[in-house]
C-alpha cells in the first residue's frame, strides 16, 4: 500500500456553522493547511456539495465518527469518499468485523485516489472520571492501546488519539498514521479539551498530523495563528533532525 501523507501535518478544523464562514476561512488559510476538517455541523447543513467544493482547495477530513453495523459504516464511508473526502473517521469501538470490512474498503478506494480511514480511540474531552459507565475501569491509556491494537490487527493503520497516547501507539506501529487533536500552544485557551500538549511535543512523540481548530479560526488573525502552529511543528522537525 502506498504511504499516505499530506503536504504538511496541520489539519485545520473548520468548526463553524455557515458555509460562508467555512469558505471565508478556507480561502484565508488554504496556504497553511495540510487538510481542512469538517464535521456534522457543516455536513448536516450543506451535505456533499460542501465537501466537494472544499476539496478543490485542500484535502478534506470528514469527521463524522461513524459507529453502526458494519454494512452501514461501509456505505457511509463510500458516500464520504464519493463526496470528495481524503480522510474520514470511524469509531474503533465498532469492533473487529466492522474494522476489517472498512480496511478492505479503504484498500479498494485508495486505488482511485489517496484515502485514509481513521479509527477514533478515546475522545480527548474524556478523563477517567467522565468516561461512560459501560467502559472498563482502567486508565485511559490502556483503553486507547486496546482499541489501537484492535484497529491495527483489523488491517487499518489510521488512528486518532490524544497527545498523551502518541508515544505508546507509535511504539506499537512505526507505520501507523496517528492524527492528534487536543493540541494547543501554551498561550491558547484549552476549551473543553482535557488531554492536551503543544504541537512540538505531539510531533516529537510521533504524531503524523495535528488537528487544530479554535486556536486558529477564533484568533484575531487566523493566518498568523496558523503560522505559529506550523513554526512549532517545524521546531519539532529541527529537534528530531528530520
Amino acid at each position: 500500500m502506498q504511504q499516505f501523507d499530506l503536504k504538511n501535518p496541520l489539519i485545520i478544523a473548520l468548526d463553524v456553522d455557515s458555509a460562508e464562514e467555512c469558505f471565508r476561512l478556507s480561502e484565508l488559510l488554504s496556504a497553511y493547511a495540510g487538510a481542512f476538517k469538517v464535521g456534522p455541523r457543516l455536513c448536516m447543513r450543506y451535505g456533499a456539495s460542501l465537501v466537494d467544493k472544499l476539496s478543490k482547495q485542500a484535502p478534506v477530513f470528514v469527521d463524522n465518527k461513524y459507529l453502526d453495523i458494519p454494512s452501514t459504516m461501509e456505505a457511509a464511508l463510500r458516500a464520504t469518499f464519493e463526496a470528495g473526502a481524503t480522510l474520514a473517521t470511524v469509531h474503533a469501538s465498532a469492533g473487529s468485523e466492522a474494522l476489517a470490512l472498512l480496511a478492505k474498503t479503504e484498500r479498494e478506494l485508495s486505488v482511485k485516489r489517496p484515502f485514509k480511514v481513521l479509527a477514533v480511540t478515546v475522545l480527548t474531552s474524556f478523563t477517567e472520571e467522565t468516561l461512560p459507565p459501560t467502559n472498563i475501569k482502567q486508565p485511559i491509556a490502556k483503553s486507547v492501546e486496546a482499541l489501537a491494537k484492535l484497529t491495527l490487527e483489523s488491517g487499518l493503520s489510521g488512528l486518532v488519539c490524544s497527545p498523551h497516547e502518541v508515544s505508546s501507539l507509535r511504539a506499537m506501529s512505526e507505520s501507523a498514521y496517528l492524527v492528534t487533536p487536543g493540541v494547543r500552544l501554551p498561550s491558547d485557551d484549552v476549551g473543553d479539551q482535557k488531554r492536551i500538549e503543544t504541537p512540538e511535543q505531539a510531533m516529537l512523540k510521533g504524531s503524523s498530523a495535528l488537528v487544530v481548530g479554535r486556536p486558529i479560526i477564533a484568533a484575531k488573525n487566523p493566518a498568523e495563528a496558523a503560522e505559529r502552529i506550523l513554526a512549532s511543528i517545524a521546531s519539532a522537525s529541527n529537534a528530531s533532525g528530520k
